[in-house]
C-alpha cells in the first residue's frame, strides 16, 4: 500500500516528467491528464492481489517504475553493442509511460475500468480486490491506450504506436508474428518493442516480490455487501490509508 504523500509525490514526479520529456506534446498530454486526474492518480495497476500494484496509488508507480526499467535497459543494451539506431530515447520513454494507459478507462464519470470488488468471497478466495467496469466497451488495454491518445490529439511515431501495441510481448498471441519472425524481412526494424516489453516484465515481477514479501500490506477484505458509494469506494481502494479522502486534490491539499 502506499501513503497519501508518496501517491502525491508519484504524481507529481509523473507530470514532471510529462513537461519534461516530451516537450512539443506536453499541452495535449497535459490535458488529457488534467481531465483524469483524479482517477488516475488512484487507480491500481491490476485487479488480483497477486498480479501487481493492486491498490491505490498502484498505476502511476507501475509506470514509474516501468519508465526507470526502460532507461536502465536501455543503457544495458547500448553498452553491450546493440543496435540502438532506428528510434529515438523519447520515443522510448513515451511508449513506456503510455503503454497501459487504457488501464485508465475511457473519458467521463463511470467509465473507469477497475471498480472496487465487494464480494467478500472474491477477495478472500481469489485475492480480486478490483473488478472490472460492465457498462464499458470490452477492449483491449493496447488498444485503448492507443485510442485515447488519438482522441486528446496526441501525435504518435510509428515505433510509439506499435511498442506500444506489442509492449505484452507473446503474453498476448496476436503479438507472436512480430517477436517470431519467419524470415529475415519480417523481423522487428528496431529493438525498441522488445527493450519496454523486458522492461515491463521486469517492473510487474519486482511488484510481484514485493506482494509476496509484504503480504500483510494488502487491503483487507470488506465486510460491507451493500451497493458502493462513491465515498465507500475511496475507502475501500485504500483501506490502510486513512488520509485519503474524496478527491485527490483534497488529499494534495491536506498534506501541502
Amino acid at each position: 500500500m502506499l501513503e497519501a504523500e508518496k501517491i502525491k509525490q508519484n504524481w507529481e514526479m509523473y507530470r514532471d516528467r510529462v513537461n519534461e520529456l516530451f516537450p512539443t506534446r506536453k499541452d495535449q498530454l497535459n490535458k488529457m491528464y488534467d481531465g483524469f486526474e483524479d482517477r488516475i492518480a488512484m487507480m491500481p495497476a491490476s485487479s488480483m492481489a497477486h498480479f501487481h500494484n493492486a491498490f491505490a496509488g498502484g498505476y502511476i508507480d507501475h509506470v514509474l517504475r516501468v519508465m526507470d526499467c526502460t532507461e536502465t535497459l536501455y543503457d544495458v543494451w547500448s553498452n553491450q553493442g546493440a543496435d540502438m539506431s532506428g528510434y529515438t530515447k523519447e520515443e522510448l520513454m513515451f511508449a513506456a509511460m503510455h503503454h497501459d494507459l487504457g488501464k485508465v478507462g475511457f473519458p467521463g464519470d463511470g467509465n473507469e475500468v477497475y471498480q472496487i470488488e465487494t464480494s467478500d468471497w472474491h477477495r478472500k478466495n481469489m485475492g480480486r480486490l478490483y473488478k472490472h467496469n460492465e457498462n464499458i466497451p470490452f477492449t483491449m488495454v493496447p488498444d485503448l491506450s492507443i485510442w485515447l491518445l488519438q482522441e486528446y490529439n496526441v501525435s504518435m511515431s510509428w515505433n510509439e504506436y506499435q511498442s506500444i501495441k506489442i509492449h505484452d510481448g507473446m503474453y498476448d498471441d496476436s503479438n507472436k508474428p512480430y517477436f517470431v519472425a519467419r524470415s529475415e524481412k519480417a523481423k522487428l526494424k528496431t529493438n525498441m518493442a522488445i527493450i519496454l516489453h523486458h522492461a515491463d516484465h521486469m517492473a510487474a515481477q519486482i511488484e510481484y516480490e514485493q506482494w509476496r514479501n509484504y503480504k500483510a500490506g494488502t487491503p483487507r477484505p470488506i465486510s460491507e455487501k451493500s451497493k458502493t458509494t462513491k465515498s465507500t469506494a475511496m475507502k475501500n481502494l485504500a483501506e490502510n490509508n486513512p488520509n485519503i479522502g474524496s478527491s485527490i486534490a483534497d488529499i494534495f491539499k491536506d498534506i501541502s
